[in-house]
């Protein structure tokens, strides 16, 4: 039998830890915090991690173990799942989720890992498409604006307003959003479930501008973490959009110029992970990958996860800071699962 490598054995670690901490009804935990090492923070129930870690572990279904993972997260989204196939930051349960309106983000991923798995899901791309600015790029919230949808379950996802109408005002009084948001991970998640075609054709120079401007610590209001911003346009490339080729070579190029002497790409963990999977997905291997690929390993912990630190924001003023250990493990796990399936 075939010694099993250093990788292989932290992958297997990896996944156990998510296999035993996910939750009965297949949600991941989610923690909010006001910091990005998350020291004090609380848990949130939030779908959006669900989302994440099922598809960062796509690569790894021929595990058992992660098979019965994504069997549970696939229920746990088909049961999140809005009017019109449309899915809200915050899980049914969340005293939040009345308020909050449904919005592009989540309903793109979850969207994608359903897709994915084979797993049904109310049709949802005319809503999306319906929720456009006249430039062709898409708004972040299904809301209210003046403007004309054919589309009845669109108005009536969006009356669900007028039953807390203070509450709903408060909410763009009180939050960073507001209902004309625009933002670049967003239309690239878009980009990731719809795949390249005439109607999402306008989200590859927006994407591409903002690269050529180094604009990625500031083109979205959630992500505010270049490397995130790299890792979604990144796996849109690996996907086979080479429209984006031009954006290539420049990525690469910025991470690689985080690369710590320790191995580490920018501030630790999360910053490496995600480095090693832009870089996998722009097809770029070196010495400094394995480097890399060799600090995440020593930096795994006993549980077999890794340490929590905040993967996205209740927007720019970070005020509120979301993560927890089994996002970054699944990041981890797509990093490393990227890197032994070209490194065996």
């Amino acid at each position: 039998m075939k010694e099993q490598s250093g990788t292989e054995q932290s992958i297997l670690k990896g996944v156990k830890y998510l296999y035993d901490h996910q939750y009965p009804n297949g949600e991941f935990c989610c923690y909010i915090g006001n910091e990005d090492e998350m020291k004090m923070c609380i848990t949130h129930s939030n779908v959006f991690p669900t989302s994440l870690i099922s598809q960062s572990i796509m690569h790894l279904r021929h595990l058992p173990e992660v098979n019965q993972i994504l069997e549970m997260a696939g229920a746990f989204l088909q049961y999140q799942s809005m009017r019109a196939g449309v899915w809200n930051n915050f899980t049914i349960l969340n005293p939040l989720f009345p308020i909050c309106p449904p919005d592009v983000d989540n309903t793109a991923c979850a969207s994608k890992v359903l897709q994915e798995l084979n797993k049904g899901f109310q049709p949802n791309e005319k809503m999306l498409l319906a929720n456009r600015n006249k430039s062709g790029l898409f708004y972040t919230w299904f809301t209210f604006r003046p403007s004309l949808v054919p589309i009845k379950d669109f108005w009536l996802l969006n009356l669900r307003a007028l039953k807390r109408p203070i509450s709903y005002l408060l909410f763009w009084r009180n939050t960073e959003a507001g209902r004309y948001d625009i933002d670049a991970a967003v239309n690239a998640n878009v980009l990731f479930y719809l795949g390249w075609n005439e109607k999402t054709a306008p989200i590859v120079p927006y994407l591409l501008d903002i690269i050529d401007r180094e604009k990625e610590g500031d083109c979205d209001l959630w992500y505010r973490n270049p490397f995130i911003i790299y890792y979604f346009i990144s796996r849109n490339y690996k996907a086979g959009i080479q429209q984006l080729e031009p954006a290539k070579e420049k990525m690469i190029e910025r991470v690689l110029k985080t690369a710590q002497n320790n191995g580490a790409f920018g501030d630790g963990v999360l910053d490496t992970a995600l480095g090693i999977i832009t870089l996998s997905n722009c097809g770029y291997y070196s010495p400094v990958l394995e480097a890399a690929v060799q600090y995440l390993i020593s930096q795994q912990q006993s549980s077999g996860g890794w340490i929590r630190w905040a993967v996205y924001y209740g927007g720019p003023k970070k005020q509120l800071c979301y993560g927890s250990e089994e996002m970054t493990t699944g990041f981890c796990l797509e990093a490393l699962s990227l890197y032994h399936k070209k490194n065996p």
